[in-house]
């Protein structure tokens, strides 16, 4: 079993250790997937590492490869499935200190493209229907990623 270099007890104001974080996708022994529930973007999917680690290379070698295998995963599903013209990653971990990736579909026509989602969004632009047609297909989409990730990563 391919392990952190150390397991950091849980935090117990840490939100990721209290909670799952967001509605269930997948969870294994080393990291969970979760929809990040945001009105503004259906199918905006966060990796959160078990272990209270606050970087990336607090993780051994082993798991680091692991965490961006997956992360990988959930970009080409984003880019695949979702039909996004980009998918935004990022590891920020500024608001809460324990790590976690930021995987967004993005479309040409969402309220803050080309910005990122933490900018100021333009006035008037509601969901695209692309983002709308993932919040209408959402349990259909969360099937597919669930089997995705369980073949890949389920031990």
């Amino acid at each position: 079993m391919i392990s952190s270099v150390s397991t950091i007890e849980p935090q117990p104001n840490c939100p990721l250790c209290a909670t799952p974080g967001g509605d269930w996708v997948f969870n294994c022994s080393k990291f969970r997937v979760i929809e990040a529930v945001d009105a503004d973007y259906p199918g905006f999917l966060r990796l959160v590492w078990n272990d209270h680690v606050r970087e990336f290379s607090d993780l051994s070698r082993e798991d680091r490869i692991l965490c961006m295998d997956a992360v990988v995963l959930l970009e080409q599903f984003v880019l695949r499935v979702f039909k996004a013209d980009k998918a935004n990653i990022a590891t920020l971990g500024n608001v809460v200190p324990h790590l976690h990736w930021h995987v967004i579909p993005r479309f040409s026509d969402d309220k803050h493209f080309p910005a990122p989602v933490w900018a100021a969004a333009k006035q008037g632009v509601s969901l695209s229907p692309r983002q709308q047609l993932l919040l209408d297909t959402k349990p259909q989409w969360m099937l597919a990623l669930r089997a995705e990730l369980h073949a890949a990563f389920a031990s």
